[in-house]
């Protein structure tokens, strides 16, 4: 296989804060790789490392432990670093700055010049959908439009990997459709995309593999595909009928189900309750419509490792103290 565009292993960072320099262990053994090609989804709650992992990535911070590589070479490396396009989740730029003159220069910074780099400033402002705005001073822009001069900007170099914290912040849903429209048009153009978001219905429309931290450390990682259809072997059934006997046999095998348009749709633990189902069915002539598995959303997924593991981690951690203050 391929040598990743990112591979991190055992990446650690702890940051000693205030007068007394408490130690804070933001990011913990963190391991993750990115293939060329990848839409890469970078999750989990606020405080769970995220944005201190990427900046690690960039070289913005150095790792208290561990190592990251960008291209098979180390993240300070200066060719590795001239392939990458970087939006940080709060872009600056100077106020009096115009979009036009700030993604220039990021540009010239890129190695652009001339004719090359005028004509390609105008092409990542037109498909940012920032154009139209491209000489007004950006203390005049809102939020929105300031991340999409940031986008521009990283798109400016033409560089081979994207990384991207947060890149639908402050944007409407017409913004954001525009952005994920223009991750995958990079992505048929021979890019990887590197991002991070809270936005989960993106991920799961976008990414091809995700990984989940939470608390500095990740919880979940892999093709995304894999990870939602997991072991649950749950199966919905909607019949055409919503006859009470038939109702009263899904109550009786405590299958949950829900009546809606003339149909009844039932959710069933597995395949034996399929089967038996079916069977009643063909024998009270109840017809069925459609038998499909169900899978876990993102969402959910999420909100099991990442939000309630936190919280079942919490209530042990409180049940032990109890326990111990009365010994």
């Amino acid at each position: 296989m391929e040598a990743p565009l990112i591979a991190v292993e055992n990446l650690e960072k702890t940051f000693r804060l205030g007068l007394r320099r408490k130690k804070v262990e933001a990011v913990r053994g963190v391991s993750f790789s990115v293939q060329d090609g990848d839409i890469f989804g970078f999750l989990g709650p606020n405080g769970a490392g995220k944005t201190t992992t990427i900046k690690m990535l960039m070289g913005l911070i150095e790792p208290t432990q561990g190592s990251a590589r960008l291209f098979g070479e180390p993240v300070s490396h200066p060719e590795a670093r001239r392939k990458i396009g970087f939006l940080p989740e709060n872009p600056y730029v100077h106020p009096f700055l115009t979009p036009m003159e700030f993604v220039t220069m990021s540009g010239q910074l890129s190695g652009l010049s001339g004719a090359a780099l005028r004509s390609r400033v105008k092409e990542v402002l037109g498909k940012t959908g920032i154009l139209y705005a491209a000489d007004r001073p950006v203390k005049r822009l809102s939020k929105g439009m300031l991340q999409r001069t940031g986008l521009a900007a990283a798109l400016v170099g033409d560089p081979r990997l994207l990384i991207l914290d947060e890149p639908m912040s402050g944007l409407d849903p017409i913004g954001r459709k525009e952005v994920k429209d223009l991750i995958i048009e990079e992505r048929k153009n021979g890019r990887t995309i590197f991002f991070s978001t809270h936005i989960l219905g993106d991920v799961e429309t976008l990414c091809d593999r995700v990984t989940i931290m939470r608390k500095g450390k990740i919880v979940v990682s892999g093709q995304l595909d894999e990870l939602l259809r997991g072991d649950d072997q749950r199966i919905a059934v909607v019949l055409l009928s919503q006859d009470s006997q038939l109702r009263e046999y899904c109550s009786k095998n405590s299958w949950g189900f829900e009546e809606a348009g003339g149909r009844l749709r039932v959710e069933l633990p597995g395949k034996s309750a399929l089967a038996e189902l079916l069977a009643y069915s063909v024998d009270k002539k109840q017809p069925v419509e459609s038998v499909s598995p169900l899978h876990e959303t993102l969402e959910e997924l999420f909100v099991r490792k990442a939000i309630l593991a936190e919280s079942e981690q919490a209530e042990e951690n409180q049940q032990a103290r109890d326990a111990f203050g009365h010994r």
